[in-house]
């Protein structure tokens, strides 16, 4: 991994975005990476364009700002590609990862040019199959970490387990949706 990877999140009020990148940085931390994880805020309602930053590096970051060159982009609404630059300032050498049902080179020509990296992952159904509910962002984490390979799966999936057997200690249910959802993400993810 290079010193310090950047990832910015687009979603939309309610999907779970900003949520993603605080759990990413969570389980990075316990990796041993030093993390940054915090969202962009506005005038945020249900269904309004949010942004979400992560920051993972494997030495002390300095840098407290909004990120304007990530290395990746995570959009958890495909909807929003049309209304918001999403590949603003990504690297070229990065990658895109689109919450879609679409294969990754039939969304190239709604992306602004970006010439780099297309994933793409129909969050929303594995969400509907695994968790009951469309909400994508659990499938979404794990496609980003997939993709990044910032961390290793197996430990990724062991921290998630005990980060939602301590959230959610009363509903087994959930932890098992959310488990199977992680673990169907990190195959499914196409690119």
């Amino acid at each position: 991994m290079q010193e310090m990877t950047e990832i910015r999140w687009h979603g939309r009020g309610g999907q779970g975005a900003k949520t993603a990148a605080l759990l990413l940085a969570d389980v990075a931390f316990n990796t041993g990476k030093y993390v940054q994880g915090f969202p962009e805020y506005g005038p945020e309602r249900m269904g309004a364009p949010i942004t979400a930053f992560n920051r993972i590096s494997d030495v002390r970051c300095t840098i407290h700002s909004n990120i304007y060159q990530p290395d990746y982009v995570v959009v958890v609404d495909e909807t929003l590609i049309a209304s918001v630059d999403v590949t603003k300032g990504l690297k070229p050498e990065g990658a895109i990862i689109i919450n879609s049902a679409k294969e990754p080179e039939d969304l190239r020509a709604s992306l602004s040019g970006f010439s780099g990296r297309i994933c793409t992952i129909d969050a929303n159904r594995i969400a509907e199959e695994c968790i009951g509910r469309p909400i994508p962002n659990t499938p979404m984490l794990a496609a980003v970490v997939k993709v990044s390979q910032l961390l290793d799966d197996e430990a990724f999936l062991k921290d998630m387990e005990q980060s939602l057997a301590h959230k959610f200690a009363s509903k087994p249910q959930v932890i098992e949706g959310n488990l199977k959802a992680l673990k169907r993400s990190l195959s499914e993810v196409k690119g």
